[in-house]
């Protein structure tokens, strides 16, 4: 019951801020204009990720009238919302006039060694030498992941609720505080937005946004590590999340094999390229919703086997669909978008 209240409470304080903010985002001309690689055909406000933010510090402090008992160790929370902001204001730069991706990366970087090391994150899966780096990627990576599939009406904020059901029934299971209230917050806060954000969306996510969502994701899959067996842990957040890190992979490939820019944006996506198949934004969404919701019941299901070759024999049955999948989808025609093509010179960031 207290976790419903939570939720309950992070999901109205979004859903109702997320009002005030879209009138501030046109007011301060905070805007997505429409591109050749975008699918809106107006301006459309960002500034949704600050209205997630908001709503889920908001959410954390006044669970402290509701459960202390549930409150997790200040240490892990203080540097997670330290990062939370963080990502959060590089976001909104990056929204408002753009950034190089290398600069954006770095500080992403940056971040993610402060949430690493000042958490004591340091030696989970072995030296810090080995930990460090893996972690760090590990965070990046899925910062930028869900950046790439903030492209389409919904998808991130959808996908975003899903997977933080599943980390909340893994934080119900394990007894993990952090998890389990830093998650249920997290549901709150983005299916609070989702009604906004739904085809036709009405505000966007932003980079802040997506961003903040890869972030929380990234580190709940930390903490996820904390309390399970070293040999059955480090694929269970991977197995989790494995969605975000195909698309990502997809578009990478492909994106190389054809030799178009990596970094820039483009119509390439695995929701893209649904979407064509469909030929609805809306379908696409509740394409992904399913897919993402079979994969949190299957890793549900394999921690409760506690079998280490449960997890082992899923992650490889995932990667042979996944591939098979990525095959199916990159025979999908695309529209490549001039701001790939490596002869225009761009610092436009990913999406």
């Amino acid at each position: 019951m207290n976790h419903f209240i939570i939720f309950a409470i992070s999901f109205i304080l979004v859903f109702l801020l997320t009002f005030l903010i879209r009138k501030v985002a046109i007011k301060l001309n905070f805007l997505d204009k429409p591109e050749e690689r975008k699918f809106h055909k107006t301006p459309t406000p960002l500034m949704g990720g600050l209205a997630i933010l908001i709503g889920m510090i908001c959410a954390f402090f006044l669970s402290f009238f509701i459960c202390i008992n549930l409150i997790p160790p200040v240490k892990s929370v203080l540097f997670f919302f330290i990062g939370l902001l963080l990502v959060c204001f590089l976001g909104l730069v990056d929204d408002h006039q753009g950034m190089n991706p290398y600069i954006k990366f770095s500080v992403q970087f940056i971040v993610a060694l402060i949430l690493i090391i000042g958490s004591g994150y340091t030696d989970l899966i072995g030296p810090w030498f080995v930990t460090v780096p893996i972690f760090v990627i590990w965070m990046v990576g899925l910062m930028n992941a869900l950046n790439f599939l903030d492209n389409m009406d919904g998808i991130t904020a959808g996908l975003a609720s899903i997977l933080g059901l599943g980390f909340f029934a893994l934080g119900i299971l394990t007894g993990n505080h952090f998890i389990s209230l830093i998650s249920v917050i997290f549901i709150g806060a983005t299916f609070g937005f989702l009604p906004h954000n739904f085809h036709p969306a009405k505000i966007f996510l932003g980079d802040a946004g997506s961003m903040l969502i890869g972030y929380t994701l990234s580190v709940l899959g930390i903490v996820l590590l904390t309390i399970l067996p070293k040999n059955f842990s480090l694929f269970l957040p991977i197995l989790l999340l494995s969605y975000a890190i195909f698309d990502i992979s997809l578009v990478s490939f492909t994106r190389k094999r054809d030799g178009r820019r990596v970094f820039q944006g483009g119509k390439d996506h695995s929701t893209h390229r649904i979407g064509t198949a469909t030929g609805s934004v809306r379908i696409t969404a509740l394409m992904v919703y399913l897919i993402n919701i079979l994969i949190v019941l299957i890793t549900v299901i394999v921690y409760e086997t506690s079998s280490q070759w449960a997890i082992l024999i899923t992650t490889v049955l995932f990667a042979l669909v996944f591939i098979f999948f990525g095959g199916k989808l990159d025979q999908i025609p695309i529209l490549i978008s001039r701001n790939q093509l490596r002869t225009k010179s761009s610092h436009d960031t990913t999406k």
